[in-house]
């Protein structure tokens, strides 16, 4: 195989992995409290949606469109949809609300830690950077059957957080009954993977990240 044969075949799973992350958004309740499908042109409560303490990542002047992803720190899926977020973050920045909440998956060994760890960052004024930084490292901890509590507790170290301070908060009840405030949410509308978006309450057909970006434009020329 040629150099440059490798480099289209990697080129093109890294298009593929952003386009199944995007697919993943776009999945069909089976969960939702009413027993119906919550897609079907019903929007999801906003109280519901977004609670006053969740966590914006970007903020509109207006509030007019808000996105809110549902997430897990350790889905891959999550991490191929990430710079997809970034960069529509950077476009719309002023005009589009960004609100993440946390989605952490059973199954996934380190999700729910790590989800108490941007949360512990955050009481700090770090939560972006820890978020940031959970995906940028995502590769070296997720998907492994071992705690990585001191991998965490090392970005902790690396961002310059008070670390008597973070273990308190990342151990504290109250963190963890905090991210599992924001899992019942998602399991209350319905969400069943990660990601999962809403865009002004609803959850678009979203197959591209064109998909994506029309369907912000729809909601701002509304």
């Amino acid at each position: 195989m040629t150099k440059n044969l490798k480099i289209s075949l990697a080129l093109v799973a890294v298009v593929l992995a952003v386009v199944a992350a995007l697919l993943a958004a776009n999945r069909t309740p089976q969960a939702s409290t009413d027993g119906t499908d919550a897609d079907q042109g019903k929007a999801a409560p906003g109280s519901v949606l977004v609670r006053s303490d969740s966590h914006r990542l970007s903020t509109a002047k207006d509030d007019k469109v808000t996105v809110v992803e549902f997430l897990d720190l350790e889905c891959e899926s999550c991490r191929a949809a990430f710079p997809v977020v970034e960069q529509l973050r950077e476009e719309y920045e002023g005009r589009v609300t960004f609100v993440m909440r946390y989605f952490p998956i059973p199954s996934h060994q380190n999700a729910e830690l790590a989800a108490r760890a941007v949360e512990a960052a955050a009481a700090q004024g770090k939560l972006e950077a820890m978020y940031q930084k959970m995906y940028q490292t995502q590769e070296s901890w997720g998907d492994q059957q071992v705690s990585h509590e001191e991998t965490f507790r090392g970005f902790a170290r690396e961002l310059g957080l008070d670390m008597k301070r973070f273990e308190a908060d990342w151990k504290d009840p109250a963190t963890a009954k905090r991210v599992e405030k924001d899992r019942q949410d998602g399991l209350a509308l319905g969400v069943q993977g990660t990601p999962t978006f809403f865009i002004n309450g609803q959850r678009p057909q979203i197959q591209t990240e064109q998909d994506f970006r029309a369907a912000i434009e729809a909601a701002l020329a509304k």
